[in-house]
């Protein structure tokens, strides 16, 4: 390396305390996961690459940081190592673990995302000892899950903060440091062996930054026990770096430098771009190999010489260079000395443990979150107070046949309709469901279960209460059991629409699009329901025949009608030369409405239910794939 004032000031600090900057320890032979990775590919359609010929290697109780400018390939190549990459991209090569092909298995190894897809209204105590419920298998009594929980809260330096609530849009809670922490501490209460971390320090300043890589680096020194620790990282302060051991530098997919981070700034100078003096080496390499910018505007940076050169210098450098053939030699020993098979399958928590586990978490979730459902209460509570006075004393005339009429479309449309309304509260608890089924730690059966069974209760309170103020203020048909099956259709059309919703949050992105979405599908099932249409005059092609018949509005409109009219009789107008002075109820329901009269509104209301386990069983099966 070039002496003088070029060399980097980080170069001469002593290591930081966590930091791995020597060779393996043999304690990690026997119990850790060597992986290796040689000629590795990734391709897009069309042949695109987007790792070109990769290769490299990580140890047992050693940190390496893959790093390089945006778009250079890191989370690729961190996602194609962990197994999880797209199905959309090809991939070629060798991916060893101890030697051998392998797939990982759960409890093997953890990937902790670069989104903190966490739910906000929990503890972190709550939030990690549930996720030890889901992770850990029955075999661990609860106070021994509840003891690991708060163990690895602990390691990550989270004691002070287990009952503050972890907080998120509209509600304060942890800084961003923190609840990066609560993540990783979610993925390590198994105690893989293979840690995956996508850009840890996003978004974190560079205490907190520290903070977190100084607690991932010590993951290593706990009871001997050797972890491979593989992050991808953005711009890691000066003694964020020092905590690497080895250093995986990308650009376009190629790599530029593998090797320990001791020795990097010296492969720069030999090339001839050295760190200068007092600056992060880590600024300098991104600087040098960052080409999205063209060249520094700096007079005298790499010499004036453009950044695609740079690059092609560096590349063709580390080929050719000593740490290149040190690399080779190393995976050609690990593949030789081979290992144990990676351990099986970690047990997890049973079917029905699962589904408590995520009930309890559910309704924790559903009962703090303001927009859930308690302000949905407040706003049916109110638009039944409004329904109830405008068709207040409603009576038995004539007129009251068309007020009736109306008032039941307003409860059966526009209440339902409403539902909607909880959809962004349910996206953020998608997220988590996304990265914990990716994560291994459940499937989707049980959150469909966990999800149903939280729900009801507050879709009883939802449907009873503003229920009782639209069907007794007007003065609807007399009889509790009438006013039940009100509540009851009702409440099976709320969750219907929640049921909807919960498949178009698994097919849409984002939940403003998936609102949108949702209200379209609501809307032109309410125009072909029977009310503002009546269902003869219906055009037969798409209208009729099918969304007239798999719109839910058709048997909520019948089933409300048929227990409204059915029993009551109203005056005849029209009354004369001989006809009935009175008209009764299931004759407007036949020539007024022409409702299908065959099937009594059980029926009707057994479709909707039959409705609700449909698109339940939809979204399992869309989830599923």
């Amino acid at each position: 390396m070039q002496g003088g004032p070029e060399i980097c000031m980080a170069e001469n600090l002593n290591p930081m305390p966590g930091s791995n900057t020597g060779s393996r320890s043999n304690i990690f032979m026997k119990d850790g996961v060597f992986l290796t990775w040689d000629d590795l590919w990734v391709t897009v359609a069309g042949g695109r690459p987007i790792l070109q010929g990769l290769a490299g290697y990580a140890h047992p109780g050693e940190l390496l940081a893959v790093m390089g400018p945006s778009g250079c390939g890191k989370s690729t190549l961190l996602d194609t190592l962990a197994g999880r990459r797209s199905p959309k991209t090809r991939q070629e090569g060798d991916i060893l673990f101890n030697g051998r092909k392998q797939a990982l298995a759960y409890g093997t190894s953890a990937y902790v995302t670069q989104d903190d897809a966490l739910i906000t209204t929990l503890t972190v105590r709550e939030a990690v000892y549930y996720s030890a419920q889901l992770q850990l298998p029955d075999t661990m009594t609860k106070s021994e899950k509840k003891e690991r929980a708060e163990m690895t809260i602990r390691e990550m330096g989270l004691q002070d903060a287990m009952d503050t609530r972890i907080g998120g849009w509209g509600a304060k809670g942890l800084g961003g440091g923190q609840k990066r922490r609560v993540s990783i501490c979610i993925e390590i209460l198994t105690h893989p062996m293979l840690l995956f971390l996508d850009e840890p320090t996003s978004g974190l300043d560079s205490a907190a930054s520290y903070y977190v890589m100084s607690r991932i680096a010590s993951l290593n020194q706990k009871d001997n026990i050797g972890i491979t620790i593989i992050a991808s990282m953005h711009q890691p302060s000066a003694e964020v770096f020092q905590l690497f051991t080895n250093l995986y530098l990308l650009s376009s997919g190629k790599t530029v430098y593998f090797g320990p981070v001791s020795a990097a700034n010296e492969f720069f100078a030999l090339n001839g771009f050295p760190c200068p003096s007092f600056q992060n080496p880590s600024d300098h390499f991104l600087k040098t190999i960052n080409k999205d910018f063209g060249k520094d505007i700096e007079l005298g940076f790499a010499n004036g010489i453009p950044t695609e050169e740079v690059i092609d210098i560096l590349v063709k450098s580390y080929k050719s260079s000593d740490i290149y053939q040190m690399v080779q030699k190393e995976i050609a020993q690990i593949c030789k000395q081979g290992g144990g098979a990676l351990q099986k399958s970690k047990r997890r928590s049973g079917l029905f443990t699962q589904c408590h586990v995520l009930t309890r978490r559910s309704f924790i979730n559903m009962s703090r979150d303001l927009g859930y459902y308690w302000l949905r209460l407040g706003i049916y509570i109110s638009l039944a107070i409004v329904l109830g006075s405008v068709f207040s004393h409603i009576g038995l005339d004539n007129g009251s046949i068309q007020a009736r009429g109306s008032l039941l479309m307003f409860v059966a449309t526009f209440l339902t309709f409403m539902a909607i309304g909880g959809f962004p509260s349910f996206v953020e608890e998608m997220k988590v469901f996304e990265r914990e089924r990716l994560n291994g730690h459940y499937g989707v059966t049980p959150f469909v279960i966990g999800n149903t069974l939280s729900s009801l209760p507050f879709l009883a309170m939802v449907a009873l209460i503003p229920g009782a103020i639209t069907y007794f203020l007007p003065g609807l048909h007399h009889g509790y059991q009438h006013f039940l099956f009100f509540v009851i259709i009702l409440f099976a059309c709320m969750m219907l629409v929640e049921s909807l919703m919960m498949i178009v949050a698994s097919v849409v992105p984002n939940f403003l699009m998936g609102i949108i979405v949702g209200a379209g599908i609501q809307g032109l099932m309410i125009l072909v329901g029977g009310f503002f249409r009546l269902p003869s005059d219906l055009p037969k092609p798409v209208f009729k025949f099918p969304l007239y018949y798999i719109a839910f509005h058709k048997y909520a409109y019948q089933g409300l009608f048929k227990n409204e009219f059915v029993g009551l009789t109203f005056p005849n107008v029209q009354a004369g030369n001989g006809s009935s002075p009175t008209i009764t109820g299931e004759g407007i329901l036949k020539r007024t409405w022409r409702f299908e009269m065959a099937y009594s509104k059980w029926v009707d209301l057994a479709i909707l239910f039959a409705m609700i386990v449909l698109y339940r069983v939809l979204f399992l099966i869309i989830n599923k794939n």
